[in-house]
């Protein structure tokens, strides 16, 4: 059977592609056409818009805190039912990498310092593609943040991604401020946006969240930075968190990704509180889950004890929050209590001890990279007019 036979509207296409990713990566093995099936752009495209892509787990990295050199393992944590921890490193790459972003199934990644050749690499773990382009300036501090999007992009004929580097600067009046730049897969070349947003903050955890066109990152001001890709729109949200609320201790917070909507989470002595941002330039937060600790502790005997009592003790200044928000996805909330990972479902309710800190390596505590993943079909070739997909490039 030829694969043009089964392309779409035969029942094949129709009926594989509204089977979730996980399925189909097991049905490959069925038949060689079925193989090229469900990898043809246009099956990939079509299986996207039908079911969209779900939460498969977290990626973990530590950091040095004051170190020139990177760590060069990182861990998966799986949200599946047996929530295990494995051990990963991305040897189909040309050497040790960074974890930097990652966004609808795709991975950024970028050389282990020190390095003489800094390259940026963008791959899809899974099928160990990638593409890759030096990045003469990059260095440890650089914030890089990952965009793909085949709903408002489709991948029928090519993958079209972009990087956004974005940088804080200081002015002759001492006036911080962020600027933009976007690598576009699509021209191969960077472009230095003529945007500035200006803003004392410094980007806290969860950098580079994609949703609904916008890249969101948290501060540690109380405010949201966010830039448009493709209006090159830069804007300051204020959080969520009311202005004259007193807190024991400062709330933890973090930021996500759940139904195309940006997620705002905290934890504090009242408990865990989610809010989903509907509407940017009026700042409308709504607010979507909250549950007292007292309650999860009493639902979860076994798991937890004293989590109220714990909140209600000041916190060492610089030290985190006893209970941690750390990332945020498809209504899954991985949080740090004490020093255990959990997985927090805000629909159900239900709490996944994940593993212990310890599990993760010697320096687990020191601002560790945690970037959702979810897996997916999507190809990561480049057309020919381009360079090979493992080979660099270097746009100017």
């Amino acid at each position: 059977m030829d694969i043009l036979s089964i392309k779409n509207g035969d029942i094949p296409f129709d009926i594989l592609s509204w089977l979730p990713t996980e399925t189909l990566l097991e049905m490959r093995c069925v038949s060689k056409e079925w193989y090229q099936l469900i990898l043809d752009r246009s099956f990939v495209q079509e299986q996207f818009q039908k079911t969209g892509l779900t939460l498969s787990g977290f990626i973990f990295q530590e950091n040095y805190q004051s170190c020139i050199d990177d760590i060069r393992t990182f861990s998966y944590i799986s949200v599946n039912a047996d929530s295990k921890v494995h051990k990963m490193v991305i040897d189909f790459l040309p050497e040790d990498v960074v974890i930097l972003a990652s966004c609808n199934g795709l991975v950024c990644c970028r050389s282990c310092f020190p390095t003489q050749h800094p390259t940026i690499y963008v791959c899809n773990p899974f099928f160990k593609k990638w593409v890759s382009f030096e990045v003469p300036q990059l260095d440890k501090r650089s914030n890089i943040a990952l965009v793909f999007d085949p709903i408002r992009d489709p991948i029928n004929t090519s993958t079209n991604f972009k990087i956004v580097r974005i940088q804080q600067l200081e002015n002759e009046q001492e006036e911080r401020y962020y600027t933009f730049k976007t690598y576009s897969a699509e021209t191969g070349a960077w472009k230095e946006s003529n945007e500035v947003c200006y803003s004392n903050g410094n980007l806290s955890k969860n950098k580079g969240i994609y949703a609904k066109g916008t890249l969101h990152w948290l501060t540690d001001s109380d405010q949201i930075l966010t830039f448009d890709t493709e209006k090159e729109l830069s804007l300051l949200i204020p959080s969520p968190i009311p202005a004259m609320e007193v807190f024991i201790n400062v709330p933890g917070t973090c930021i996500g990704e759940s139904k195309g909507l940006l997620h705002f989470i905290m934890i504090c002595e009242y408990g865990i509180i989610v809010w989903c941002l509907e509407d940017y330039f009026e700042t409308k937060w709504m607010l979507k889950h909250s549950k007292r600790l007292q309650v999860i502790e009493e639902e979860n005997p076994k798991m937890f004890f004293k989590l109220y009592n714990s909140t209600q003790h000041k916190v060492v200044k610089g030290m985190d929050p006893w209970i941690n928000p750390i990332a945020f996805k498809d209504e899954v909330l991985l949080m740090r209590v004490y020093g255990i990972f959990y997985s927090y479902h805000t629909e159900t309710g239900k709490v996944v001890e994940v593993c212990s800190l310890n599990s993760l390596g010697p320096n687990p505590w020191a601002d560790p990279s945690v970037l959702p993943y979810s897996l997916s079909l999507v190809p990561l070739d480049v057309s020919p007019s381009k360079s090979d997909s493992n080979s660099s490039r270097n746009p100017s």
